[in-house]
């Protein structure tokens, strides 16, 4: 390995940094995404009890117990139910896109390295061809074939190295990339199901005090109707 790394050159150490910083991130990346992955139907059947029972502090502790950025989506909601409707739309919305910029956090470095890395190498063989021919022609102005063949070699590594490095960063981000798709997917789908459950909880809520206030005014009429009997 090290002797493969000296003969492409100084950059080949260059596209060794990138390889290693590469996957430190695409780790990172992964062990993030892995915690923040929920069951989100659970979570909304759970939410979902307890907006109908109007528990809504036992909802948000619910909230705050469970990781990743659908937890935080819904929280966000939940803490301001008793805004209408449109605005807790916007809660949600503003919510979601915060949670988005810290899933799609380090992935633009990945990126960047697959694109990248093949250009380094390609950089490298020139450079390495170009010391080559300049070797040759200040030694004696004549070389072997097999002298030419060794540069040329020697050259090549760094393109491969390149390529070697590129590929698999490319597939990490394309992977990471979907991950981060889905989560944005259950966390639409959560905002908009958080707000159709506290819609429906505010209707009940209405429709219950509309009903305690015609059985008062029953009340009252029972109770005038007795005494002009009596």
């Amino acid at each position: 390995m090290l002797e493969i790394i000296e003969k492409g050159g100084h950059l080949m150490w260059l596209l060794l940094g990138c390889s290693v910083f590469a996957m430190a991130v695409a780790a990172e990346r992964f062990l993030y995404y892995h915690r923040a992955s929920i069951n989100v139907s659970l979570l909304l059947e759970g939410i979902g009890r307890r907006l109908r029972r109007k528990e809504y502090a036992e909802a948000v502790r619910e909230c705050l117990g469970t990781p990743g950025p659908v937890a935080r989506v819904v929280h966000a909601a939940v803490l301001h139910h008793d805004a209408p409707r449109a605005e807790l739309k916007e809660i949600v919305q503003e919510a979601g896109q915060l949670e988005v910029q810290r899933l799609e956090r380090y992935l633009p470095v990945l990126s960047t390295i697959a694109f990248v890395a093949p250009l380094i190498g390609l950089l490298g063989t020139i450079l390495g061809m170009t010391d080559t021919f300049i070797q040759v022609s200040e030694v004696s102005g004549y070389a072997s074939p097999f002298q030419l063949f060794r540069g040329v070699y020697q050259s090549l590594v760094t393109s491969a190295a390149g390529l070697v490095v590129a590929v698999p960063v490319f597939i990490m981000y394309s992977f990471l990339a979907s991950n981060v798709r889905s989560l944005m997917r259950e966390m639409e789908r959560a905002g908009i199901e958080v707000v159709n459950l506290i819609s429906e909880s505010k209707r009940d809520r209405e429709i219950l005090s509309f009903s305690d206030e015609r059985s008062e005014v029953a009340d009252e009429k029972g109770q005038k109707g007795a005494h002009k009997k009596g």
